[in-house]
């Protein structure tokens, strides 16, 4: 397995190309990736569009499928995908997510979180979309995985002047198809971003504002 070139890079790892089609995404810190590789091939093997994985050659690291296509983002921008259709599609792959048991967990209530899902972490694929970046997955309710794509959007809508008004039509469209969120399910979402040692001080001070943007825009 020879390590190519840098293809991509997040917040907390980076992603090399290797000699056999597929990517080698190594985290800066360390991070363990065992659970998240066991995640994706648990959601694999029950149908959820996720890339084929494989454990590399330290904890920290993870191989993938390389995938084809844009990131819905880039798809956004580009206009081969329009916001409503973002939101519609981002939707239903979250009810498709949570239709899946829980893989640990013995609540009935509980499902398989990705927790960080947003129009970055989806890529359009000739096979159709496929959800990536599994590194925050947990379980618990399937509620607080809605509210924190909803919030992930707010805060975009209101940090990120090159995309604010994408994010905001695709939020709207979200929470229409979603049928709104909880308020208990925003509030813990709101606090777990708040705790996010990746974000911003800016991103984090203007949670409130997000908070409201989503209140304001499912009242609309």
């Amino acid at each position: 397995m020879k390590i190519g070139e840098l293809v991509g890079a997040g917040r907390t790892a980076d992603v090399f190309a290797l000699d056999d089609g597929r990517v080698l995404r190594r985290y800066r810190g360390g991070d363990d990736a065992t659970g998240e590789v066991a995640v994706m091939a648990y959601l694999a093997e029950r149908g959820f569009p996720v890339p084929a994985v494989w454990p590399g050659m330290a904890p920290g690291e993870l191989v993938m499928e390389r995938l084809s296509g844009m990131t819905m983002v880039e798809a956004l921008i580009s206009g081969a995908i329009t916001a409503e259709g973002s939101g519609e599609m981002l939707a239903e792959l979250l009810r498709r997510l949570h239709a899946i048991p829980a893989r640990l967990s013995a609540d009935p209530g509980h499902r398989v979180l990705h927790l960080d899902f947003h129009p970055e972490n989806v890529v359009l694929t000739p096979q159709g979309p496929m959800v990536i970046d599994w590194a925050t997955a947990a379980e618990g309710p399937p509620g607080l995985d809605s509210a924190m794509a909803a919030l992930i959007l707010a805060q975009a809508a209101l940090t990120m002047p090159a995309v604010a008004v994408v994010a905001r039509a695709v939020l709207a469209s979200l929470l229409r198809h979603l049928g709104g969120i909880e308020e208990t399910h925003l509030e813990e979402a709101r606090m777990r971003r708040a705790a996010n040692p990746t974000l911003s001080p800016q991103e984090v001070g203007r949670l409130d504002e997000a908070v409201a943007l989503i209140a304001e825009t499912a009242g609309s």
